[in-house]
This record gives C-alpha cells, structure tokens and sequence, in this order.
C-alpha cells in the first residue's frame, strides 16, 4: 500500500502533539521557581517515556476493538501491537500515544514544587491504565459513548473531536484529586517567591503548544474543508481568548501581563479542542473570548478555597474543558441540516449528550485518581520532606540545578584557568558581599 497524502499528515500531526509534552514542560518550568524549573521539565519528559512504553505494550489495544462492558478494549488483543505490522494503522496508534502522553503530563502542574519524582513515574502508567484508556475507549474506541454505545442510546451522541472530555477534564480533574492529596506548598498564598521565575520560558512554551495544536486539532481531519475549519478555529479561538485574559486582568488586577497572554492562548486552545470540526469561526471566536475571561476569573478562585493548584491546571484545563464540551449543546453546527446547538434550533438533545460526557469524565477521573493517588501517598509517599521543598526539588530529587548562578564570574577568568583553583576561590569569596546583602537578590531567582 502507498503511502499518502493522509498518511503524511498524520505522521507530521503526530510529531507535532508530541513536541507539545517538552513545550508543556518549558511551560511549567518557567511557571514554577528556579530550584525547581528541572523538576517539572523532567515530569514532562518522563510521562513521554513511560508512557510510550505502556501505548505499545497495552495501552493502545486498550483503546481499541471489543471492549469490556463498552468501558475498555483488551489489553492483549493487540499487545505489543504485533497484530498491527504491516498495516497502516500503525500510525493511527502512534498518533494516539501523544495523545495520552501530553494528558497525563498537564497533571504534573498541580503538585509542582513539591513531588517526589519517583511517585509521579509510578502514578502515569497506573493512571493511564485506569483512566484515560477507558475514556479513549468510551468516547474515540466503541465504547459506552461512541456511536451505537449504551450511553449514547440513552443520552444522544456525544462530540468531542479532539478530547475535551478524554484529555482536558479528565487531566483537570486528576489535577484537582491530586493537589488536595498532596497538599499545599509551605508557605502557599504568602511566600512572595512561589512565582513564575522564566516568563520567557512561559512564552516560549505556549507558542509550542499553539503550535503543536494544529496538529492536535488537525490530525484526525478526513477532508479538506473540515481540516480549513479546524484550523481556522484553533488559530482564532485562543488568540479570542488572549484577548480577553488581558482584558479581565486589566480589569481586576491593573495590568495585562505576559504570563496572561500565554495563560489565554492555553484557555482558548483548550476550550476548541471538542469542537474543534462543528463549530464556525464566528462562534469559536465567541467561544475564545468567554473561556479567556472566565479562566482569568477561575485561576483566582485557588486562594479563596485554599487549593494549591500551582499552576493553573484546575482553573485552565479543567475550567476550560468544561465551557468548550458543553457550549457544543448551545453552537454545534447541523450535520446535514440536522442536530445541532440550541443555537441552531436543534434542541437540548446536544446539550444533554454533552452534560452525560462531562459527568462520566468527572466520575472516572476523579475516583480513579483518588485510588491511585492515596494508595502512592500512604505507600512511598507522593511529596518530599520540607527540607527538600525548602532546598529545591531540582536538588533533592535530581541532584542537579536549572542554573548555576554561584558559579558566573565569581573570581573565575577564562583566560587564567588558575584563578579558578580553590585558593583563588576562597580569595574570591573574601571580596564578595556578605550573605545577608545579596539576599534579596538570591531570593528573585528562588
């Protein structure tokens, strides 16, 4: 069999969501403090390595073919996925790896600064065992709601085209569970230093995200016209939602900054993601513009209940995934002149098929989480001691340092390698200012 044109795409589309996992973690990185920017890039790179593994071994088969009770495929139908060789769903099974790769690492924000890195390896295959390849089942794989699916008898056929329900409210969820199993940071809601210490960082990491979207949204796409309208909405719907992120925040807090702006491309792009291919670019702009203010609204609300969510994974993903799953029963497009949003005249048959979606999700996620979360913590423990959370993560856990700011220019010449010997060292020191005066200065980078 060729390859085509349709092959080519998706094996670029699938490239494209997987650079989206080590975007993610600069993302993260650059949202949390310095001492533990490596921490949060590595639970990224590691979700990718695990569960790379997992989606050849069971993870894939467990997403597809005759499943149990219509809630999971069987994990040895395809195990290994030797049943695939020498077929071109091959590519179909790598594309949705990334998939479950960049799902599980969102959940990494919540417990930043404060995780034990071995507990977080072992909580991502358990994780994506229990929870997504049952909802990938459920809702892309035959299962419970795909079409002919119990669920859908019941409640309609649900939309969710790229996985506002399969990736960011189950992620958003996991992500709520998990923060209040872990708990909050020493000194959450009062330390000054618990911020973003890399905005470029933030910046960079959210324009490889848009990016990558593209590919997210665009993958799955069977024609041309549909791939124009998913591409079309998801530049429009984030850039709607930056917008209106910086206006909320002007509004509320004086000042539109940059860690808003990417903080609203991620709320809009997360908010197209289900209806990505049924909606038209004038409602996916109005889509973009309430999920930017209300997200800017949500990520507030953690310090009113006191959940250390430390990066934004509840109020963005979760807040996000919510609006763009069910805003389809009020604008998703007629398919033939039929269905559709209350907008269209089609009902709340849309809206009650989406609401169904949403309440499983939640359900799943969040027991499955819970499970899973408790059982890590009352075994080896999910968060480090606070000796470690008060040295950096980077250190306790990885024994390494994002920057090495110690070491730049103090008493050490390039040219004269000598002046870098332990004696020019102590010399060095004898001229420098005391601890306590460069305190202040330590202190931005923490």
């Amino acid at each position: 069999m060729e390859i085509s044109a349709q092959h080519v795409w998706l094996m670029i589309s699938a490239a494209m969501v997987l650079l989206m996992t080590p975007g993610l973690g600069l993302f993260y990185g650059g949202m949390t403090r310095a001492k533990a920017a490596l921490n949060m890039i590595m639970m990224s790179f590691i979700s990718a390595g695990i569960v790379g593994v997992v989606w050849v071994l069971w993870g894939y088969s467990m997403t597809t073919g005759d499943g149990v009770l219509g809630i999971f495929g069987n994990p040895f139908a395809n195990f290994g996925l030797q049943n695939l060789m020498g077929s071109p769903d091959l590519i179909k099974a790598g594309y949705s790896a990334t998939f479950a790769i960049i799902t599980v690492a969102l959940i990494s924000g919540a417990i930043a600064d404060r995780a034990k890195f071995g507990a977080w390896a072992l909580f991502v295959p358990l994780w994506i065992t229990v929870v997504y390849c049952p909802l990938a089942y459920m809702v892309w794989g035959g299962g419970l709601m795909s079409a002919g699916g119990a669920v859908t008898a019941v409640f309609g056929q649900v939309i969710d085209f790229a996985g506002g329900a399969v990736v960011e409210i189950s992620s958003g969820t996991a992500a709520l569970v998990l923060a209040l199993i872990v708990g909050q940071r020493h000194g959450f809601a009062k330390d000054p230093n618990h911020r973003p210490h890399n905005i470029p960082f933030i910046m960079l990491g959210a324009a490889i995200l848009w990016f990558g979207w593209f590919g997210f949204n665009g993958g799955a796409a069977t024609t041309a016209e549909q791939a124009g309208l998913i591409w079309v909405n998801t530049l429009v719907t984030p850039a709607a939602a930056m917008l209106s992120w910086l206006v909320t925040e002007k509004i509320r807090h004086g000042h539109p900054t940059s860690l808003g702006a990417a903080s609203g491309v991620v709320a809009g792009l997360v908010a197209i993601t289900p209806s990505c291919a049924n909606i038209s670019p004038v409602a996916a702009i109005g889509l973009g513009f309430v999920a930017g203010a209300a997200c800017a609204v949500f990520v507030d609300l953690k310090y009113r209940f006191g959940l250390d969510d430390s990066l934004d994974v509840v109020g963005v993903h979760l807040g996000a995934g919510l609006i763009g799953t069910l805003a389809l029963g009020f604008i998703a497009l007629p398919v033939d002149g039929q269905g559709g949003g209350l907008f269209y005249g089609g009902g709340a048959q849309q809206l009650i098929a989406q609401t169904a979606a949403v309440v499983i999700t939640l359900l799943l996620s969040g027991a499955g989480t819970f499970v899973i979360g408790r059982a890590i913590n009352k075994t080896i423990g999910f968060r480090v001691s606070l000796e470690a959370e008060t040295a950096g993560v980077d250190l306790a856990e990885h024994a390494e340092s994002a920057y090495a700011f110690g070491e730049i220019g103090a008493g050490f010449n390039p040219l004269h390698p000598a002046s870098h010997s332990p004696a020019a060292g102590v010399a060095a020191a004898a001229d420098r200012p005391s601890k306590s005066a460069t305190r202040t200065k330590e202190d931005s980078f923490a």
